[in-house]
């Protein structure tokens, strides 16, 4: 399976694509980050950042996308930014008819590293360690979009086969949901 990670940012969105099934070694395709001005019309930025995933999309063909769940912080506008910035990654993949799957940062770092209150250094280390990188992918965004893509991979896919299951199930037996 063919992930694209996206770890939502106005200034700066992770984007990491990775490949690998359930249980086993995933392998890095590719990483970026995608920026934009502060001091740029809230517009044009967002219209960047669509245009840039929507490119990255096409080009890596993944079969799914993992975006971070945008969660509560203290800085209003900073979570304003990372929710829009959320939204136009939640609509790259839905545009291309892709599964969508959003994981909260605890989710992710569970994921990962074992521990749902691990750091940044921690999560970036175990995805360098996971992907048997050289060196850590920098900056933090980008190491941050591959655990989302490896933790999609890990539990999103067999949460998907789960779920799959459970629909056609429910279906033979004349239930709806």
């Amino acid at each position: 399976m063919r992930v694209l990670g996206i770890d939502p940012g106005l200034t700066r969105c992770g984007v990491g694509v990775v490949e690998g099934v359930p249980g086993r070694q995933c392998k890095l395709i590719a990483y970026y980050v995608v920026y934009t001005e502060p001091g740029d019309d809230i517009a044009l930025r967002l219209l960047h950042l669509d245009k840039s995933l929507g490119e990255l999309v096409a080009e890596h063909q993944p079969e799914s996308v993992a975006v971070e769940r945008v969660f509560s912080q203290h800085n209003v506008r900073t979570v304003m930014g990372t929710a829009q910035a959320s939204a136009v990654a939640v609509l790259s993949g839905a545009r291309l008819g892709l599964p969508v799957q959003t994981y909260t940062p605890s989710e992710v770092k569970a994921a990962v590293t074992g521990s749902g209150t691990a750091g940044k250094a921690q999560v970036t280390a175990m995805v360098t360690r996971l992907l048997r990188l050289d060196e850590p992918p920098r900056p933090a965004d980008a190491a941050d979009a591959l655990a989302l893509a490896i933790c999609h991979i890990w539990r999103g896919g067999t949460r998907a086969k789960i779920q799959a299951a459970a629909v056609a199930a429910a279906r033979k037996g004349g239930v709806r949901r």
